[in-house]
């Protein structure tokens, strides 16, 4: 399946914003996008574009895990460090609580990249929901056409 290459600093920006994770494009013209190389049939292109969402989930599985490891971290260097405290007074507790500030300002970012990828993310499944629901359409219409041909030539 093709794929497009955005021009201007958005387009760069946005790239290096998600890596990693390819950008859905939109099919405005199904009856073009059909006619592209390696666009046989319908049923082909669908699964190309079932292949592409099912990748996405996988993608939406992992970053879920590492956001629910990235919301674990802060508050594990919390508890290690009260049980350390209160097990063995600290010579500088400033220090602790500075490198826990430090850490958990380090989650919190890494928190909202990870938003901004499931937020990308959610957007990549919404496009690629409707580019199959548009090749499905488009290839009704066509059998249906097919169809009303074949009636024809037989009347």
């Amino acid at each position: 399946m093709a794929t497009t290459i955005e021009s201007g600093n958005a387009g760069a920006a946005n790239k290096k914003k998600h890596l990693g994770i390819p950008e859905a494009i939109f099919v405005e013209d199904v009856d073009a996008f059909m006619k592209q190389p390696g666009n046989d049939t319908a049923d082909a292109v669908l699964r190309k574009l079932d292949e592409q969402y099912q990748k996405y989930k996988y993608m939406e599985l992992n970053l879920a895990q590492k956001k629910l490891r990235t919301l674990q971290i802060p508050w594990r260097h919390i508890f290690f460090w009260l049980i350390t405290s209160i097990a063995k007074p600290l010579s500088h507790p400033q220090i602790k609580c500075a490198l826990l500030e430090k850490n958990l300002a380090t989650a919190s970012r890494n928190l909202d990249s990870l938003e901004e990828d499931l937020d990308f993310l959610r957007d990549q499944f919404t496009t690629t929901e409707v580019n199959m629901a548009r090749v499905y359409n488009w290839d009704v219409k066509r059998r249906s056409k097919d169809n009303l041909l074949k009636s024809a030539e037989r009347s």
